[in-house]
């Protein structure tokens, strides 16, 4: 059977040896078999952080590194009205309610409980404050100009979508738990969808079989299987690899200044030296 993947970075800063890694560890699964594809996908639908010369040295690093991917570039920022189509899609199902909270009134009322539950990502649990507006109170503040987010009524969803699993590659059926997520943001107006939605609408559309991805983003697989099932989109197999480390123990981050692709190049390492790098730091020898 053959196997789609994709690598799929934000243009927010240069790549690193952690992103080459996981480039590295999706071509690997998709040369592997007869006809497999690998896809590189430009998640730009930040507009505060993206920038165009990011986005071509990203190209210019995986052509260095000898990463050739399959078919067009995807830039996910020349498709938000599919995006759009989408929430609007789960808001006609009554999946979506406006959300008018800012993060000061989030912590606040957080703060005024007596616990305060976090998400697997670290963020704070959404108390679902506007759940309860009524459509008429909605409207008006809408009207009035208040800026408000898209979130989904998780409730509801799991009402809708019923038991949920994945499969990890090599360990068989996991199970889902979205509930602890909250009800997330799909939708604002600075960043027009979120990435749980961007990324399962591509996944869908572009025939992606395995999504190959850091072992960090394990707990967003529970909110991509959701809106899955919402959807009627196809489920993917998922493969989570380990995570490269500095000399601390931090996952190498652009907010930490990991050493970049681009400056290894200028230092004289050669693509065959950093590829195995980070196939070692893989594991994968």
């Amino acid at each position: 059977m053959s196997v789609t993947t994709r690598f799929a970075p934000s243009p927010t800063g240069f790549l690193h040896l952690g992103h080459a890694a996981s480039a590295l560890f999706a071509w690997r699964q998709a040369r592997a078999v007869p006809d497999g594809r690998f896809l590189l996908r430009l998640e730009d639908i930040d507009p505060t952080r993206c920038r165009p010369a990011y986005a071509e040295a990203i190209r210019h690093d995986l052509t260095w590194l000898g990463l050739t991917w399959d078919g067009p570039v995807r830039v996910q920022s020349e498709h938000l009205e599919a995006y759009r189509a989408a929430l609007d899609r789960l808001a006609a199902e009554g999946l979506l309610y406006p959300c008018f909270c800012t993060r000061a009134d989030i912590l606040r009322e957080v703060a005024d409980s007596a616990t305060a539950p976090h998400a697997p990502d670290g963020s704070l649990v959404y108390p679902g404050t506007c759940r309860a507006l009524s459509p008429a109170a909605r409207g008006d503040r809408i009207a009035a100009g208040e800026r408000f987010a898209l979130r989904l009524d998780m409730v509801a969803a799991l009402v809708r979508a019923g038991r949920l699993t994945f499969r990890e590659l090599g360990q068989g059926t996991i199970a889902c738990d979205p509930e602890r997520f909250g009800d997330v943001v799909l939708g604002r107006k600075d960043a027009p969808a979120s990435y749980h939605l961007c990324v399962t609408h591509d996944d869908a559309l572009q025939g992606v079989t395995l999504v190959t991805r850091g072992a960090d983003l394990r707990p967003a697989t529970d909110i991509h299987r959701l809106l899955q099932v919402l959807m009627g989109w196809p489920e993917p197999v998922y493969a989570h690899h380990g995570l490269l480390l500095d000399a601390e123990g931090r996952r190498l981050a652009k907010r930490d200044k990991a050493a970049t692709l681009r400056s290894m190049r200028e230092a004289g390492m050669t693509a065959a030296s950093v590829l195995a790098l980070a196939s070692a730091g893989l594991g994968m020898g």
